[in-house]
């Protein structure tokens, strides 16, 4: 497994493997890597010949200092599972690597970057895109690879892309979770004993949502019920709970006919929590 630490060296890389007519897929995360981590390169080389993954905390979607602080890292950790998947590269560049000190340019999806996660965290999807366009540009991968526990960011990448005109294939993953029902994420080991436990009401309240959408329920109305069965635990700080049409992310103020998705938000002690579910009426 070949490690990339600059731009032209990860660029000339994937320029070998295309030359050799061999697709590549991207795999980005930001290290820290778990199971659906593991999940995503998979998927990837189940659909390219080369898998490359790309590990960098991107300091420009997080809105608190503290948060892109306490974002946990362990680089050899991730290298040994890169490794055992059997990855062919990695890119892992430094902040001064990626982001020019004169830099003034930046990629946005004006609409979507206004709702939902975009509200709770104004300038996320802003940092998410800019980043995201800069991966594209410096791999040329021919393929990428997002879970759909981070359902809007996927979807705002795939309306990116098609805006753009950007030649690369957005693959969404389902979410992958723990046995007790708890959707993996690298925030997870920040989590007490106590706050992971009571995290699981996440899950819970989205399996519920998923059987009461079926009863001609409006998305006001079911987004209520959530927030109803959420606030059963005390240690969730209930974020945002949203009921969006599962295509455009719009909100859905009649009685639910299509598939919507239904998209959660809350903090457990001072980490946030996201989680997601399409539920279909039919």
């Amino acid at each position: 497994m070949k490690i990339c630490r600059t731009k032209q060296d990860i660029r000339d890389t994937v320029q070998r493997f295309q030359a050799a007519g061999e697709s590549v897929a991207l795999v980005p995360t930001m290290g820290y890597l778990h199971e659906g981590h593991m999940t995503l390169v998979r998927s990837a080389k189940a659909n390219a010949v080369r898998v490359i993954v790309s590990i960098f905390v991107n300091p420009t979607q997080f809105g608190e200092a503290a948060d892109l602080a306490a974002y946990p890292r362990d680089e050899a950790r991730d290298f040994k599972m890169l490794e055992t998947e059997g990855v062919d590269a990695v890119f892992c560049p430094a902040v001064e690597e990626m982001y020019h000190p004169l830099k003034q340019t930046t990629v946005l999806t004006e609409d979507l970057d206004k709702v939902l996660m975009g509200a709770l965290r104004p300038g996320h999807f802003k940092g998410v895109c800019t980043v995201v366009t800069k991966l594209f540009n410096i791999t040329g991968a021919d393929k990428a690879f997002f879970g759909e526990k981070d359902y809007q960011q996927l979807q705002v990448i795939k309306t990116m892309v098609r805006d753009l005109d950007m030649p690369i294939e957005i693959i969404g993953v389902p979410t992958v979770r723990d046995v007790d029902g708890l959707a993996m994420s690298s925030r997870n080991v920040r989590l007490t004993p106590e706050d992971r436990q009571a995290a699981l009401i996440l899950n819970k309240a989205l399996a519920f949502a998923d059987y009461e959408v079926s009863d001609g329920r409006t998305g006001p109305d079911l987004e209520q019920e959530i927030r109803d069965f959420i606030a059963r635990e005390p240690r969730a700080k209930l974020e945002s709970v949203d009921v969006r049409d599962a295509e455009t992310l719009a909100e859905v103020p009649s009685t639910i006919t299509r598939p919507v998705v239904i998209l959660l938000a809350a903090r457990f002690g001072d980490v946030l929590l996201i989680d997601q579910r399409v539920a279909n009426p039919a």
